[in-house]
């Protein structure tokens, strides 16, 4: 007879005697009660989503599949994290976390499989309309509209990423946006749909060697400072793809690692939680543990599973038995949670070993029948689109009897096992051209035929990477500032600050940065702000950029709109991948159906020194597709860009000009209702020689030029473009040329940088090149930092006397009679 308290060390033993010498593998020991039904049919789940991964690794080198990775070896730490979770809860993971999406009932294992085979239709991926790789799970949001739909009776998983950490930053500002509804009495009404009284709880998951990135470390630190419900998950594998522990971690454990972090008599900090990924019992008391500390006491928890297995390595790339020893390899074997679980429900007398068995048979079965019909839904998609043309080819070759031109291109496409969109495409593309000199009406068909499917694969695959909804900000009407007769000069800081606090009125809008509180930002914009609203609304952080921007990325994605201030320009550089890689193309890799709404507040441009004078236009142009570029040149205009993205439902970024703060401006007598219009450019003076294309400080430096220039005789036109993203929608600037008929383009990137950029923009995309009677030319900063001083920023960004020589070279170039030499 077996004693209960050693019953599951017994049942260890007896099932695996060649593990005896591990005597402290025993199962812990709760008060938890557990019932068969809900036992058995967590192992159910823990069986489907094993086969379901070894599946994964068959398509991929069966040639079905690109890429493949799984979540093999977490079952159980998974299954444990998801049963602690409540309706309104929120999941930001990684990329092996299908065991929690499946447990939510998030996520349906053919949705699985179209995932894993690139399905781009939302019903059947609608995690990501077959945009990203398999296990990268996103709850839609929006409705079909781009509308939030009702958060809090469900539970939301935030678009995985790939980029290593990069769900950590966010998962702050989802658990933030929890502690602001539920201590500022001001969000009451703005609760709906978003909140249940901030006892929402951010769980985010991450493997032990992307504990090393910084953007988790500061996570860790932030989230201790701010006392927020979130639960930090680390599957703890000892690798990180080939590299081990020794190599990746201090004292190899991360929960030893951060040990000073702990919450204790000293102060506040994080519980931290160490369990078994083997162990059932366990894991299901740590996360009760660690969902209850943050979600009644807003405790910040780590749970630390150690122990877990890859029994398929990595991923489908490469095999682990190429830098795993023997040794670990057996452990992967002898310690994975799915036999260890079975170990324990016979223990508990929930099943028999044969039942069990029954269990795994079923699961392999169900496995291969969802992935059978992913699979055959995604050929059916083609499929359609592949009969198109086979039945236009038929009628093309009956109508010309030309069978050596479609014959090749037909056997082409059918010797494919497993065509795909492109492929189809390629075989259209190769019949018109094979047909070029053949204008019958199955060319003409055929023409309509790739015209369509062209169409539709930009909807499939290029579509939402702005809002499309009635709420964009695209969509906001111009309203232009109007002075009264005798106008009134202030500093622009005067400006902004009128208007912050006037945008502050709204609840939802807070802003956070390093020094915006106490001493209103560095340049006295928010000065009086968080005395007047408060510490919720306007709020000083650490120095902190990744999870400044984290923070309000995920509050964006709560119904809040966030401002986030990045002090400097140059800073950017810190959050740069996290706004790149999670918030720029949110919306597009869900395929619409989640949005992150932040607006990033910074200042950059003239100034003195190599790290506060910053210009990268160019870095953050191509960085950032998705977000409205807003480069103001004074804060009049900067003042009703914040109100016009505010309005909208498209996240933002506005460089203010560093120079501009204690500049003069005519205060507006309307300057709270003040829009301006993305993506139109403004003519600040209108000429007829020659237009010249800027943005930002350079505009006041242009005009200043343009002027001298008038007294040379030339008649400058200036345009500020005042967004680069979206860049001149309704082409002013082409409109401008083929006035002038020469262009000159400004700005203090780097060469080759943001000039270049809007060069393209207006040749390429306008067509301009066509009304040119000189060549465009473009003028920008020296190829280096710019140095310190005031001479510093004279001979590292263009000045006045470059932008009037410039201009006096292109015109002399066309008239050296009127325009002489001046220097030889």
């Amino acid at each position: 007879m077996i004693d209960n308290k050693n019953k599951s060390k017994y049942f260890y033993r007896y099932y695996t005697p060649h593990l005896q010498s591990f005597d402290n593998l025993v199962f812990s020991e709760t008060d938890i009660s557990f019932d068969s039904i809900s036992v058995l049919n967590d192992y159910r789940l823990a069986a489907i989503s094993r086969q379901c991964s070894l599946l994964i690794r068959k398509e991929v080198f069966s040639g079905r599949a690109k890429f493949g990775i799984y979540g093999d070896g977490k079952e159980l730490c998974q299954i444990a994290l998801a049963r602690s979770m409540r309706l309104g809860d929120y999941f930001s993971g990684y990329y092996r976390d299908q065991t929690v999406a499946a447990a939510l009932g998030d996520m349906t294992w053919p949705q699985y499989f179209a995932q894993l085979y690139g399905h781009p239709d939302i019903q059947f991926d609608p995690h990501s309309g077959g945009r990203q790789m398999i296990n990268h799970h996103a709850t839609r949001l929006l409705d079909a509209e781009g509308n939030w739909t009702d958060q809090t009776n469900r539970y939301n998983s935030i678009a995985g990423i790939s980029s290593t950490a990069g769900q950590i930053p966010r998962s702050l500002g989802i658990a933030y946006a929890s502690k602001l509804f539920k201590e500022n009495p001001k969000l009451e009404n703005f609760k709906e749909g978003f909140s249940k009284d901030g006892k929402e709880v951010c769980f985010t998951t991450i493997g032990d060697a992307s504990t090393s990135e910084g953007m988790f470390l500061e996570a860790i630190n932030a989230a201790g400072v701010l006392q927020i419900p979130v639960v930090f998950s680390v599957y703890d594998d000892g690798y990180g793809i080939s590299v081990p522990i020794e190599y990746q971690t201090t004292k190899k454990s991360i929960s030893k690692a951060l040990a000073g972090y702990q919450r204790n008599d000293d102060g506040e900090g994080l519980e931290i939680i160490t369990v078994k990924a083997w162990d059932y019992p366990g894991l299901i008391a740590a996360y009760q543990k660690a969902s209850k500390l943050a979600r009644e006491e807003y405790v910040p928890c780590l749970v630390h599973v150690e122990e877990c297995t890859q029994l398929q390595g990595h991923s489908a790339s490469g095999s682990h038995e190429r830098y795993k020893s023997e040794e670990r390899l057996a452990f992967e074997h002898d310690f994975d949670c799915n036999e260890r679980f079975k170990l324990w429900i016979i223990s508990q007398g929930f099943a028999s070993s044969d039942e069990l068995n029954q269990i795994d048979k079923d699961a392999v079965l169900m496995a291969r029948k969802y992935q059978k019909d992913a699979f055959a839904a995604y050929m059916a998609s083609i499929d359609v689109d592949k009969k198109g043309f086979l039945r236009i080819a038929k009628t093309l070759l009956e109508s010309t009897n030309e069978p050596q031109l479609i014959q090749p291109i037909i056997e082409e496409l059918s010797q494919l096992q497993y065509p795909i969109f492109s492929d189809l495409v390629k075989a259209g593309r190769k019949t018109l051209r094979a047909f070029r000199f053949y204008q019958g009406p199955a060319v003409k068909l055929l023409r309509k035929w790739l015209n369509e499917l062209e169409e539709k694969n930009r909807n499939r695959f290029s579509s939402h990477q702005i809002s499309q909804s009635s709420n964009s900000p695209l969509f906001v009407k111009s309203v232009a500032p109007e002075y009264p007769k005798e106008v009134s000069m202030v500093d622009g800081r005067e400006i902004l600050n009128k208007s912050f606090s006037k945008f502050l009125e709204d609840p939802r809008v807070f802003i956070i940065g390093e020094d915006v509180g106490q001493i209103g930002d560095v340049n006295q914009t928010l000065a009086g702000l968080q005395e007047k609203y408060g510490e919720l609304q306007v709020t000083d952080t650490g120095i902190r950029e990744m999870t400044i921007v984290g923070q309000g990325i995920g509050a964006s994605m709560r119904g809040l709109k966030p401002i986030v201030e990045i002090q400097y320009l140059d800073y950017i550089f810190y959050p740069l991948q996290i706004l790149s890689d999670d918030w720029a193309c949110m919306h597009y890799r869900t395929a619409g159906g989640q949005k992150a709404p932040m607006i990033v507040r910074t200042r950059g441009h003239r100034l003195e020194g190599i790290w506060h004078s910053g210009s990268p236009m160019a870095t953050l142009i191509h960085c950032l597709r998705g977000v409205h570029f807003c480069v103001p040149r004074n804060m009049t205009q900067a003042a009703g860009m914040y109100r016009t993205l505010l309005e909208g439902d498209d996240p933002g970024l506005v460089i203010e000009c560093l120079n501009g703060y204690r500049l003069k401006e005519p205060l507006p007598e309307n300057l709270n209702d003040i829009k301006v219009p993305l993506g139109i450019p403004e003519v600040l003076r209108e000429g007829t020689d020659l237009t010249v294309v800027t943005y930002g400080s350079m505009c006041r430096i242009v005009m200043e030029a343009a002027e001298q220039l008038h007294g040379m005789g030339i008649s400058t036109e200036v345009i500020d473009v005042q967004t680069l993203l979206p860049f001149d929608s309704p082409k002013n600037i082409l409109t401008s040329i083929q006035k002038t008929h020469r262009v000159l383009f400004v700005d203090e990137d780097m060469p080759g940088g943001a000039s270049a950029y809007m060069m393209q923009e207006v040749l390429d995309k306008q067509g301009a090149f066509d009304w040119l009677d000189s060549p465009a030319a473009c003028l920008a900063a020296a190829p280096h930092r710019p140095a310190y001083s005031s001479d510093g920023d004279y001979f590292s960004k263009p000045n006045v006397e470059n932008v009037v020589d410039k201009v006096y070279e292109i015109m002399r170039e066309t008239d050296p009679t009127t325009f002489p030499a001046i220097y030889f």
